[in-house]
């Protein structure tokens, strides 16, 4: 009887616990968003201009309001974008150039898309002393870091080929920066980098876009087309994923990430390389990385990589569900135009908005209502200049009753 009364007890407790969030006044909702997009219970001062915007019907301003904290940039953004920086999808990393970048984008409202193409760099301002930026290890971002300096009053923007050295034409966004490439370019062929610039901006692994109808033409030499003696193997498997990845890898045929595997064997002072017109590979005899000829006889007669010509086989066939934008080619050279077609297409402004919704509402989106609400953003996302601090706004308001 008495296990019975505590568990009616509990059942009411909860369900009155639901009721008053489902009333939740003005005040309660603004603290709600003031939790939700900065982690930080609000001022005094700035809890009642919330509260104000929220009675006139401001929701928006009011969750704009909240980004003015700091702990927005210092911890929200930072734990949004630390896991797209390794393999391991860990935020428990040190503030690098990667996250920096993602975070300076959303403070100046910038199109969202540079992520992916721009000559963009977000570093520290001089008038903190702190190490230069490097190409060869994370002093700066660390000192930034453990500094507790606000990263939203002091980061700059910088062009990103003063500071590395590439061409402007090679520059593009995050791809380029120096925590991908240690993450991503390191040893390997340059799929990874594909791979988990396709997980983390278009939210799709590989598994998700397969598809064994596409031609295997540019498939590379390293690939078995009879894994352990059976061709239905890589006919219908393999082929799903390299038919479409090999050919936009070779976007990245120029690019490698150099280090001293005995000393330095998590490559922390290594360096992204590049090569330019005046860089030939001693093994390839052109521009083009060793990394894409390893195990060449695998397949002798698979593709062999000339340069860093690519093509979108997904804008046909399965993939064209991710909405490619019918105003660029579908071709291009280099990493700048890859990344290009991948920000202009549905898939990333809809997995920007997903990231988002899940990061403030606590969870995915998960039902009728939800998804309603994903292709509302994504809309506003678009009309907004692709401005993220507007999809923060609108997933807080959404969720603020929660």
């Amino acid at each position: 009887m008495i296990r019975k009364a505590c568990s009616t007890s509990l059942f009411v407790a909860v369900v009155l616990g639901q009721a008053g969030l489902a009333q939740a006044g003005p005040r309660e909702q603004a603290k709600r968003i003031h939790d939700r997009i900065a982690g930080v219970p609000p001022s005094a001062s700035t809890l009642n201009t919330m509260t104000t915007y929220i009675q006139n019907g401001n929701e928006i301003e009011a969750a704009r309001t909240a980004m003015a904290d700091s702990a927005f940039y210092d911890v929200t953004l930072k734990n949004l974008a630390a896991p797209w920086t390794n393999e391991a999808m860990s935020r428990f990393v040190p503030l690098n150039d990667y996250t920096a970048t993602v975070i300076g984008l959303v403070r100046d409202g910038e199109d969202f898309r540079k992520v992916l193409y721009g000559d963009v760099l977000y570093i520290g301002a001089d008038s903190l002393g702190l190490p230069g930026y490097s190409t060869t290890n994370n002093n700066h971002y660390e000192a930034l870091e453990n500094g507790g300096y606000s990263l939203k009053d002091n980061l700059v923007r910088v062009n990103q080929s003063t500071y590395t050295g590439l061409p402007v034409s090679a520059t593009a966004g995050v791809i380029t920066s120096r925590a991908s490439a240690r993450a991503f370019f390191s040893a390997g062929t340059n799929r990874a980098m594909f791979r988990f610039t396709l997980l983390n901006h278009m939210c799709n692994d590989l598994e998700q876009v397969a598809d064994v109808t596409l031609p295997p033409d540019r498939i590379r030499q390293d690939v078995s087309r009879s894994p352990g003696g059976d061709s239905r193997v890589f006919l219908n498997n393999c082929v799903g994923c390299h038919s479409g990845m090999d050919p936009m890898t070779q976007a990245f045929a120029y690019y490698d990430y150099e280090y001293d595997p005995n000393n330095d064997p998590d490559g922390e002072l290594g360096r992204l390389v590049y090569n330019t017109a005046n860089d030939l590979d001693p093994v390839t005899g052109s521009r083009v990385q060793e990394k894409y000829h390893i195990n060449s006889t695998t397949f002798e007669q698979g593709y062999v990589t000339p340069d860093d010509h690519w093509d979108n086989y997904w804008r046909s066939g399965n993939n064209r569900r991710l909405g490619w934008d019918s105003s660029l080619s579908g071709s291009g050279v280099g990493a700048k135009s890859l990344g290009k077609e991948f920000a202009h297409s549905d898939a990333f402004a809809e997995c920007q908005v997903k990231k988002v919704f899940k990061n403030v509402c606590l969870r995915p989106p998960s039902n009728s209502a939800d998804r309603s609400k994903v292709s509302s953003m994504v809309a506003s996302f678009r009309s907004q200049g692709f401005d993220l601090k507007q999809v923060f706004a609108e997933s807080a308001v959404y969720c603020m009753g929660e």
